[in-house]
């Protein structure tokens, strides 16, 4: 199987609709450190609230729009009424399988030992994603209301989070988007010399519905298994190990 167009990942969200203590229905806020992500709306309607160091913004959704933001961009989902989107990440679907950072308040931030414990979910796990998503609620509450320093200080406790995965981030990179371009520049080349032997190796993929949801950050999630292609050679991570990840961890993970 061949790996998806431009190394992205993709998920079917059905946003969560349960009330938050500021009145409004949907997600967990959160933030990707080195992934854009962007929202296909596919029905209902609702906004998606982000905070970055440019203020705060509540961008609506409706069926038909096309949303995306960049690393650094915090963004909170809000169910208006039967929002659901498809999702489209960077990265080979790396903002589900760790580049996502939540927004709970600083104590927690500061020990990754409470930040783990807070993130994962275990036993019911409707009651834990709703209790993961409103200390999150109350982390970004707080940033939203107390400028650019706290902000800053939220990136700088993201990083200390995430640091020891970067070396499986550059190798995701490296196996997705990275071999997809320098597999398109190959084909460039070849065609200018005449050679039109990659034509004779085209297939189709196709990937099956997920049927069982997982509690997602912002709501039901159906992630579609991402592809790893045959790395190319020649191409290296900067640093760390060359082994490619076997299995895509779910956006759940801390």
């Amino acid at each position: 199987m061949t790996g998806l167009p431009g190394g992205v990942g993709i998920s079917g969200l059905t946003v969560y609709d349960w009330e938050a203590v500021d009145g409004l229905c949907g997600g967990t806020p959160h933030m990707h450190l080195v992934c854009s992500e962007a929202y296909v709306v596919i029905g209902g309607t609702g906004s998606v609230q982000t905070l970055t160091t440019a203020g705060f913004a509540d961008t609506p959704l409706r069926p038909g729009d096309v949303v995306w933001f960049t690393p650094g961009t915090i963004h909170r989902l809000v169910n208006g009424g039967g929002l659901r989107l498809v999702v489209l990440m960077q990265n080979s679907g790396l903002p589900e399988a760790g580049d996502a950072v939540f927004t709970f308040p600083a104590p927690v931030l500061a020990d990754p030992d409470a930040y783990r414990a807070a993130a994962v979910l275990t036993g019911d796990g409707a009651a834990a994603a709703r209790h993961r998503r409103d200390l999150a609620l109350e982390g970004f509450l707080t940033l939203r209301d107390g400028g650019d320093g706290g902000l800053r200080e939220f990136h700088s406790a993201a990083r200390r989070l995430k640091r020891e995965l970067l070396d499986a981030w550059w190798i995701r990179w490296r196996d997705g988007p990275l071999a997809a371009t320098l597999a398109t520049g190959c084909q460039l080349a070849a065609l200018e010399a005449g050679d039109l032997s990659h034509l004779e190796h085209g297939e189709v993929s196709r990937l099956e519905r997920p049927e069982e949801p997982l509690f997602g950050m912002c709501g039901l999630l159906r992630p579609y298994p991402v592809p790893v292609p045959v790395p190319v050679l020649g191409t290296r991570p900067p640093r760390g190990s060359t082994t490619s990840p076997h299995r895509l961890t779910p956006k759940e993970s801390p």
